[in-house]
């Protein structure tokens, strides 16, 4: 039996902002009371006291499909304990009055309608009903129970009164399970208030020998500490699988039993915590328990974002796209990632393939302009499937632009060129070979090749073979005087000098520099 519950109240009103407005007027559990539920007329009313079981109804009188007149007299002649408060406009006395017959307790004018009269009423109804009397003597102790609890979730290393806790949990073993009710849309926020009220009966109605403590510790996420005999806590998946019938969106999670208070923030921040990321990444497991935790995930390569620029600057877009369709497939499948870092590597592409594709002069205005809602999903994004999918959404529009310049006249025979030149740039290269060879005048290449490149011929051809002479003087020890030859430069010196004009120093210094900083 869960301790210090609180008042259950549902509202009934057909104007959704009346509702949303009564749900933030107050700091409802502060003040020892709970909104179970929410319906915009008498009939969904019904069938939500059937499951919310609530001690209050707040209900409108004019609704659609059932009024709250007729709401108030089958309610009191159903359940005759659930006091109901009505609410009104000021030309609806006659209504109020017909409900006052049925047995409604109190009612509030909308117009008057404020935090204190509304709490004022509610504390008056709530002392009509005995089983919160008889309860109220346990508030104390949850809320101290409670207190506890987030000092010990938050990290800190607390005392806490021994007779309080042997008076509260009469039993030796402690286990954590949590409600993940994060993948339910908003549209089913009536749901995840049942879904809670249904874990409480489930526990009291099966594990009969066990004592639970809810906490909150994140949105929609609803952690419980169960108290019980080993035995019956080992059984906690049996109850976990009646809950999953809810909704299908719905995950239970559930650590290793422990028998010593204290341990329940590290369970709470080694454990819950690190089934919650899980399931980021594995949504459709609905029971995950701490032996999840101990699979071996496959090792990650780190992304090679210089091979993917490499591939990108010189219009390799398949090889690139490709390369990274793989790393993230790598990356989707290891849940010890942490969210923030994957999402955050997903932004990273999606600006990267921007600047690359800018700098080659492709048209990416409303690329550009798109971005922003494409990081705005990912940030928002409840899965790693989803983020996925906005990756793939941004690339598919990215492929767009560059299809639609592949098709402009004079671009393929370009990029037909530039790859002979980076696959050829070791060997003595020159305008009148390169023209020879694709079947040009010289002349006409150098004009056209000036005409469709932000580059000229050789300027193009001596930024290729530096920028291959730069890895090799970083991730080899090849000598400098041979380096030149590796990259097509015959003449050493000439080498030296073209490399100090484009790094602004000559190659010995450069990898001098390299070595230092590492």
């Amino acid at each position: 039996m869960k301790s210090g519950e609180g008042c259950r109240i549902i509202i009934v009103d057909d104007e959704q902002l009346i509702r949303q407005g009564i749900k933030h007027y107050v700091e409802w559990e502060q003040e020892g009371f709970k909104i179970v539920g929410e319906a915009s007329n008498g009939q969904e009313a019904l069938e939500l006291i059937e499951l919310t079981k609530p001690h209050i109804v707040l209900t409108d009188i004019v609704m659609p499909i059932m009024d709250g007149e007729e709401l108030t007299r089958i309610v009191k002649s159903k359940y005759p304990h659930i006091e109901i408060i009505i609410l009104s406009s000021f030309g609806e006395f006659e209504y109020v009055r017909s409900t006052f017959q049925s047995g409604a307790v109190d009612y509030i004018l909308k117009p008057k309608l404020d935090a204190d009269t509304l709490l004022n009423v509610l504390k008056t109804a709530a002392s009509r009903i005995p089983s919160l009397q008889a309860a109220n003597g346990d508030t104390n102790v949850a809320i101290n129970i409670g207190h506890m609890i987030e000092k010990f979730v938050s990290g800190y290393d607390t005392q806490y009164d021994e007779k309080l806790m042997s008076e509260t949990f009469n039993y030796e073993y402690f286990c954590l399970v949590a409600a993940d009710t994060r993948l339910l849309k908003d549209k089913d926020a009536i749901n995840k208030d049942l879904i809670i009220l249904r874990f409480e009966e489930l526990f009291d109605t099966q594990l009969k020998k066990i004592k639970i403590q809810e906490f909150t510790t994140e949105e929609n996420v609803s952690v419980f500490l169960v108290n019980g005999q080993e035995d019956e806590l080992i059984e906690m998946q049996g109850v976990a699988a009646e809950l999953l019938e809810l909704d299908s969106k719905l995950s239970v999670l559930i650590c290793d039993t422990f028998e010593n208070f204290s341990k329940i923030g590290i369970k709470y921040n080694d454990v819950i915590k690190k089934m919650l990321q899980y399931r980021f990444y594995f949504p459709e497991t609905k029971i995950i328990v701490e032996e999840d935790l101990a699979k071996e995930g496959p090792k990650i390569t780190s992304f090679n974002l210089d091979k993917f620029t490499n591939d990108f600057k010189h219009e390799r877009f398949d090889s690139a796209f490709d390369y990274l369709e793989e790393h993230v497939r790598e990356l989707s499948a290891a849940f010890t990632t942490d969210i923030f870092e994957y999402k955050a590597f997903f932004g990273n592409i999606i600006f990267n393939i921007s600047i690359l594709l800018s700098n080659l002069e492709y048209d990416v205005k409303n690329l550009e302009n798109e971005k922003f809602s494409f990081f705005n999903a990912i940030d928002e994004a409840k899965t790693a499937a989803s983020v996925v999918e906005q990756l793939h959404r941004f690339v598919e529009k990215a492929k767009e632009i560059i299809l639609s310049r592949k098709n402009q006249t004079g671009h393929s025979n370009l990029q037909q060129i530039l790859d002979y030149i980076e696959e050829n740039y070791a060997e003595p290269l020159s305008l009148t070979g390169v023209a020879n060879h694709f079947h040009f005048n010289p002349s006409y290449l150098s004009s056209y090749f000036a005409t469709h490149n932000k580059e000229g011929f050789n300027e193009y051809l001596n930024r290729i073979r530096i920028e291959e002479a730069t890895k090799l003087l970083m991730n080899s020890s090849i000598p400098i005087s041979e380096i030149s030859g590796h990259v097509g430069y015959s003449d050493h010196s000439y080498f030296c000098k073209v490399f100090k004009k484009q790094r602004g120093l000559s190659p010995s210094q450069y990898r001098r520099n390299q070595k230092l900083n590492k």
